[in-house]
């Protein structure tokens, strides 16, 4: 009998062990994956594509309302000369983070507003959240959702 209260006490114990290590570990690779998304959004409003596009596996798959949110595989490249476009169009582009959002192990949610000049001379605001996926220390997914109509 001794024995068996010995052993439950020893696999409650090492049971207790795992889940705090993997709640360790999972806090870990949040914190790190929160850093990625921030990091992103320092390389944008610093107009550093270069530097954002490694953020991003080779191949990354986007999800935005300008592809009708079908998913597209795209480049570095394609990133690189996608927001060079977005630059031209509107050289005082920022972005301004709101929130940030941990969502289980490899997901980041970011609230955040675009400011900028339209080539009109208008000033523009477009409140945005992109879900990232974030796995091994690179964006696998970037699912970005906002409000394209226009009033």
């Amino acid at each position: 009998m001794k024995k068996i209260v010995l052993f439950l006490a020893m696999a409650s114990l090492f049971s207790c062990k795992q889940s705090e290590e993997k709640m360790i570990s999972t806090k870990e690779t949040s914190s790190e994956n929160e850093k990625i998304a921030k990091e992103l959004f320092v390389h944008f409003n610093n107009h550093d594509w270069e530097k954002m596009a490694n953020l991003y596996t080779e191949n990354p798959e986007f999800k935005e309302p300008t592809s009708e949110m079908k998913p597209q595989l795209k480049s570095r490249a394609q990133i690189v000369k996608e927001y060079s476009e977005l630059q031209s169009m509107f050289p005082d582009v920022q972005d301004s983070v709101v929130a940030v959002y941990p969502s289980g192990k490899n997901k980041v949610i970011v609230e955040f507003v675009s400011k900028g000049t339209n080539p009109d001379k208008t000033k523009f605001e477009l409140p945005i959240c992109t879900i990232f996926t974030i796995e091994n220390g690179k964006i696998t997914k970037d699912y970005t959702y906002y409000d394209n109509s226009q009033d």
